[in-house]
């Protein structure tokens, strides 16, 4: 089996890392697949939302392989090619590959290192009950460079965020819930089943405008309020040329459920 899975259902895009026996951990292997995963994802015009997650209970992802990560090290020190796959400038979701659909993760479990920065690379999170999160590198030797140093800060308390960095430490999801890590805590065996509704329930809207919100507001979170205004209005402009930006007054007006096309 893949390390990597990739399911289209109607307008939604599942991808499931696909390494239970070793809590889903991100060696060379899933990053490669992530990596084609996303771009399937991007550049599929009938995909408008992506949900990522893992194989079975017990892990979205316990981040990344330490066992293939020291290797990694040693051939560093005997002058061996390094795995290409842990170069931190290497395009990923979480670092350097462009995409504006928008991504939920459905946090099944352990959710540590850079499993949490891939998770804090999508847009809104979901956890069972059972999850447990944290940015644990410091405990060896590292720091989370998938990200997570500039990612967390932006989505919960910055004391909070350097907190969790400086001591390694897990926190559990209602904590993660309470300090808006996680968007929804939901039932482990309706995990995907909410994950799925929330998606479709974006799906519902225009995708134009979807990707055109999501890129405002990121974009617009690192510049002035005047810059983000700007970005904003560019848009906006843009997406008026648009045929679904007709199509939704228009069924507005005749009183039906708008028929948006991504175009």
């Amino acid at each position: 089996m893949p390390d990597v899975l990739y399911e289209r259902r109607r307008r939604l895009a599942i991808i499931t890392l696909n390494r239970p026996e070793a809590l889903n951990a991100l060696n060379s292997g899933v990053r490669q697949g992530l990596f084609d995963a996303f771009t399937r994802f991007r550049d599929d015009p009938d995909a408008w939302v992506a949900i990522v997650t893992g194989t079975g209970d017990r892990a979205f992802s316990a981040g990344a392989d330490l066992k293939e990560m020291s290797a990694g090290r040693q051939a560093e020190l005997t002058g061996e090619r390094v795995d290409p796959f842990w170069e931190p400038d290497r395009p990923a979701l979480n670092r350097g590959l462009p995409l504006w659909k928008p991504i939920i993760a459905a946090i099944n479990g352990y959710c540590l290192a850079g499993g949490l920065e891939l998770a804090l690379s999508c847009d809104i999170r979901i956890a069972v009950p059972h999850a447990r999160f944290g940015l644990t590198e410091v405990l060896r030797g590292i720091l989370p460079g998938g990200g997570g140093t500039q990612r967390l800060p932006r989505t919960v308390p910055f004391g909070i965020a350097l907190e969790l960095m400086l001591t390694g430490a897990h926190i559990e999801a209602d904590e993660a819930y309470r300090i808006g890590l996680v968007n929804h805590i939901v039932p482990a065996e309706r995990l995907m089943a909410e994950a799925e509704a929330l998606a479709e329930r974006i799906c519902a809207n225009a995708p134009l405008s979807t990707r055109a919100i999501k890129e405002a507001a990121y974009r617009g979170i690192g510049v002035t309020l005047d810059e983000g205004l700007r970005i904003e209005a560019l848009l906006s402009r843009i997406l008026r040329t648009t045929e679904d930006s007709r199509e939704g007054p228009k069924a507005f007006a005749e009183k039906r459920p708008a028929q948006f096309k991504g175009r």
